[in-house]
């Protein structure tokens, strides 16, 4: 990977995580169609996913601010039920992740047919909440969980993360801004969580380009993420997600005959 490479495929994750068209399915097809491949493909996946999530971080920062104020005063209050929620939310991610983390690095090897029939399912996903007519419920326990099972389906490269657990939520019947972001908090546990355990437990060896690169890629991924994630949460608030599934059927398509 040089550096144009790593700045392209950075702005790919920076847009793509936000709007529900899958980043791992972008990501992946981006590795294919410029020939990129070698060991360190998931790390760099992984560090342009901290990249969003520092973004997530700069987003909703006064609402984490909120958040971790009520946290600290040690009372069950709405802001630590919301908290419990969020790790709720991650537990099925993270139990998947431990287990079987082996198969899902095999994922990642840029099977364009395997991303492009996953893309077709974020597109069903995602069409299926234009059948929802009333969406301005409460984000429950239940639903926490629910939500995650469906961040869990999106470690597939081609099933979006915020298009799945959006879908799930608005699905639901929880209120779209709401969910939205519940949807972009919620990923945060999952992401800074991977990266310790690959750092502290796998270990990783990297040269010097490679460190220039990631570091490429991650700047690349937060200053695009941060104008993605203030446009899908408009987008979201307005109902019209059937777009991207158009989109993600074309490109599933598209992928699918790339093979």
């Amino acid at each position: 990977m040089n550096e144009l490479q790593a700045l392209l495929l950075g702005i790919i994750q920076g847009l793509t995580e936000f709007l529900p068209i899958s980043s791992s399915g972008h990501l992946e097809m981006g590795h294919a169609l410029l020939g990129i491949h070698g060991e360190n493909n998931l790390l760099f996946v992984l560090v342009v996913h901290v990249a969003t999530v520092l973004s997530t971080l700069v987003v909703f920062r006064k609402d984490i601010a909120v958040l971790c104020k009520d946290l600290f005063q040690f009372k069950w209050n709405e802001s630590t039920q919301y908290i419990a929620k969020l790790f709720l939310s991650a537990v099925p991610i993270a139990i998947v992740g431990l287990l079987f983390k082996k198969q899902i690095e095999s994922l990642f090897t840029g099977n364009l047919l395997f991303v492009g029939l996953m893309l077709l399912v974020t597109a069903g996903l995602l069409t299926l909440t234009s059948f929802v007519k009333k969406s301005d419920g409460k984000i429950t326990y239940k639903n926490a969980f629910i939500i995650g099972l469906a961040q869990t389906l999106a470690i597939l490269p081609g099933i979006s993360r915020s298009g799945s657990t959006i879908a799930t939520g608005l699905l639901l019947k929880g209120k779209k801004e709401d969910i939205a972001r519940f949807s972009f908090l919620m990923v945060l546990l999952p992401i800074l969580g991977a990266l310790v355990y690959d750092v502290t437990k796998e270990g990783v060896t990297l040269e010097v380009t490679e460190i220039k690169n990631l570091l490429i890629g991650f700047f690349a991924a937060f200053v695009s993420g941060l104008l993605a994630c203030s446009w899908m949460i408009k987008i979201v608030k307005r109902g019209k997600l059937i777009y991207f599934a158009i989109y993600c059927a074309l490109i599933g398509v598209i992928a699918i005959f790339a093979a």
